[in-house]
């Protein structure tokens, strides 16, 4: 990392343009996929949030930053408000499956309802100049990353994680007002008869007995006199809706003492462009990207990567073993990373999102990132943020949309004057204007100013672009 006068470091990125086309990861189109790409030797993390929030994202130390109106499958920027989530009736199923396999070691059969990692083992991102796709470091398999993970002893108490991973598309998301519900109805086939008995009093339904008998207890539990309580037989007038349960409280379900397995979670530092920065007014665990390691009896069957950064804990990959496949760990570590990014938020209250990388509407298997709600998707033509519900309309008529309906709305960051954009020439830093002065009659203008539009004014005033 450059440091200059008064310790300021800086962000030095070489930028490679993106008008060749490649093979797409999700539509296999072999030459449908177009981003603009650059290669970060340092980034601050102050740099990297700004660029995710104009649609860039890195694999490794290539950051790139898909071409929406052209690529095949456009790829949106998204964003989970994890202070407002709730988990739905699939994400508790998830958090439930666990519980139960770790309190009594009964493994799920069969395959996941199917946990699309973003793209592993495909082209679905961007090549560098070396046409070496960045995918490739996802396909490692766990046991080689034990080999390379640092035997050292966790930084905090665990939570990381994250990838990407889904539920099925016919699995709808609902509000739960009420703890959830163990009993299972069965249908079965009516006997035949005459129809209800007159004289007999109407079939209750099952709910409502269940709230009966709820009350009951609540009135015997608050009798402190020692004397049984009279319930009416009647049926009660409805009860006050309950809180519903918060994510945490899934998550943080007791275990008994004799359970089968026991899961536990370390965090460290991972190599990455990013700068591992502290702040007094930042997590404890400071800025940057980190690995969360899910240890199962004493044996990792999870590596996850994050970024923290000064808004956001930002989802980059996750590798879990085959074996467990069948614990939905894709979406457990999305719902673990949610959580996570709550308890950060105590430390550090500007960072409150969730960032999942990015939604892939086109492709129906890359559509579950939807489900982590409430969440906004980002307008690739002024940078906004949209609540997902009004962007989802527009997606099903068009792959390629803006979210933003002001029509006056535009780029409140964009390029004003390229001669201030930064550049690193021969050690030294100087705007592009010297640089050109330097240079006399330099031909790179064309690309300096494509790349500077990209990143915005302030990232280009900030941000080192590499000039050989």
């Amino acid at each position: 990392m450059l440091k200059m006068a008064g310790n300021k470091s800086y962000t030095i990125v070489e930028y490679f343009g993106g008008d060749c086309g490649y093979r797409c990861g999700y539509c296999k189109n072999d030459v449908g996929n177009f981003s603009h790409g650059m290669w970060s030797h340092t980034m601050t993390v102050q740099d990297y949030q700004d660029l995710i929030d104009r649609g860039w994202r890195r694999s490794g130390k290539y950051v790139y930053k898909p071409k929406l109106n052209k690529t095949c499958c456009p790829q949106y920027t998204i964003r989970c408000h994890a202070l407002k989530f709730q988990p739905s009736k699939s994400h508790k199923k998830i958090l439930k499956k666990i519980s139960k396999f770790i309190s009594k070691g009964e493994l799920p059969k069969g395959q996941d309802d199917g946990e699309p990692m973003d793209s592993v083992c495909e082209d679905a991102c961007p090549r560098e100049p070396s046409k070496a796709c960045h995918s490739e470091e996802k396909c490692a398999s766990i046991k080689d990353i034990q080999k390379e993970l640092p035997e050292c002893p966790a930084i905090t108490e665990a939570q990381k994680e994250v990838a990407d991973a889904a539920p099925t598309s016919s699995e709808t998301s609902r509000k739960d007002q009420g703890s959830v519900q163990d009993e299972r109805t069965t249908a079965t086939a009516p006997k035949p008869g005459m129809g209800a008995d007159p004289g007999r009093p109407p079939c209750r339904k099952a709910k409502d007995l269940r709230k009966e008998r709820r009350l009951q207890k609540e009135q015997i539990r608050q009798n402190t006199d020692g004397v049984s309580s009279i319930v009416s037989p009647t049926p009660p007038s409805p009860a006050p809706s309950s809180q519903p349960k918060l994510l945490e409280d899934f998550i943080n379900e007791s275990l008994p003492d004799n359970s089968s397995h026991c899961l536990e979670f370390r965090r460290f530092l991972c190599d990455s462009p990013l700068e591992a920065e502290h702040s007094p007014d930042g997590p404890e665990v400071g800025y940057g990207s980190f690995h969360q390691q899910y240890w199962l009896d004493g044996r990792i069957v999870a590596v996850g990567v994050l970024d923290i950064l000064p808004t956001c804990v930002s989802s980059v990959y996750l590798y879990y073993h085959p074996d467990f496949a069948s614990l939905s760990l894709g979406s457990y570590s999305a719902l673990r990373e949610i959580a996570f990014t709550r308890q950060l938020q105590k430390q550090s209250p500007k960072l409150s999102y969730y960032y999942l990388g990015f939604y892939i509407h086109s492709c129906p298997k890359m559509r579950y990132k939807g489900q982590y709600r409430p969440s906004d998707l980002l307008c690739p033509e002024t940078y906004a943020w949209v609540p997902i519900e009004q962007c989802l309309p527009h997606l099903e008529n068009t792959r390629y949309a803006r979210f933003n309906q002001d029509p006056d709305a535009g780029d409140a960051r964009v390029l004003k004057d390229v001669g201030r954009a930064l550049v690193l020439y021969r050690r030294s830093v100087m705007p592009y204007a010297a640089y050109s002065r330097k240079r006399k009659g330099s031909s790179d203008e064309t690309e300096v100013q494509q790349y500077a539009s990209l990143v915005g004014q302030d990232c280009a005033e900030r941000i080192l672009l590499y000039r050989a």
